[in-house]
């Protein structure tokens, strides 16, 4: 009897955990992000359009998953401790308390603050590993000119700002190569298809 009823609960849990797990449409180091987020950013950033196909949802998501993998390495870094930072999500959070839309409600508003909190993150983020190196690091600059040389054909102070956005992408590819070596991230294919197909 005791068999049966291990055998019974042990059922109903991995059943519990695949339905869980079907509703995400991905994992970054074990933390799920959900489809109902994901719809929620992609209809956000597509002027509110949710028909897609497989296509462009699997690129919205893999752009996503980026966003994600950089607000994770932000918070290792301590980013979301500093008190400037802090304090900057109170004023946002009294900001929209105060001009609280009919429509924000609920998820919605949970997912509007915390897209705040991991926006502010990343451009954080990314303002050291990626746009201050650019600006400050002049023989980074010389050297990946001189690397990069036959791409330009025009000495370096003609193609200066070419050459730094270049660099930029360059800096942001390589991070985020270390990040996906770094965290572990799953697909749910399936749940992706799914919503394709709504």
């Amino acid at each position: 009897m005791l068999c049966v009823r291990k055998a019974f609960c042990l059922f109903v849990l991995s059943l519990i955990c695949s339905i869980s797990n079907a509703q995400n449409v991905a994992t970054i180091n074990g933390k799920p992000i959900s489809a109902k987020e994901f719809m929620w950013a992609y209809k956000k950033s597509h002027n509110g359009n949710l028909s897609t196909d497989y296509a462009n949802l699997a690129a919205y998501l893999n752009l996503y998953i980026n966003f994600k993998l950089k607000v994770l390495d932000a918070r290792d870094m301590g980013l979301d401790k500093s008190l400037v930072y802090q304090q900057e999500i109170k004023t946002y959070e009294a900001l929209l308390e105060t001009h609280k839309k009919a429509t924000t409600s609920g998820k919605d508003h949970d997912f509007l603050i915390n897209e705040y909190k991991e926006g502010v993150l990343m451009f954080n983020v990314s303002e050291q590993k990626i746009w201050n190196k650019a600006q400050e690091d002049e023989q980074a600059i010389i050297e990946f000119y001189n690397s990069n040389k036959q791409h330009y054909n025009k000495p370096l102070n003609e193609v200066r700002g070419e050459v730094i956005t270049d660099y930029q992408q360059s800096l942001e590819e390589n991070w985020l190569k270390g990040l996906k070596q770094k965290y572990q991230v799953k697909i749910n294919e399936s749940e992706l298809k799914k919503l394709a197909r709504l």
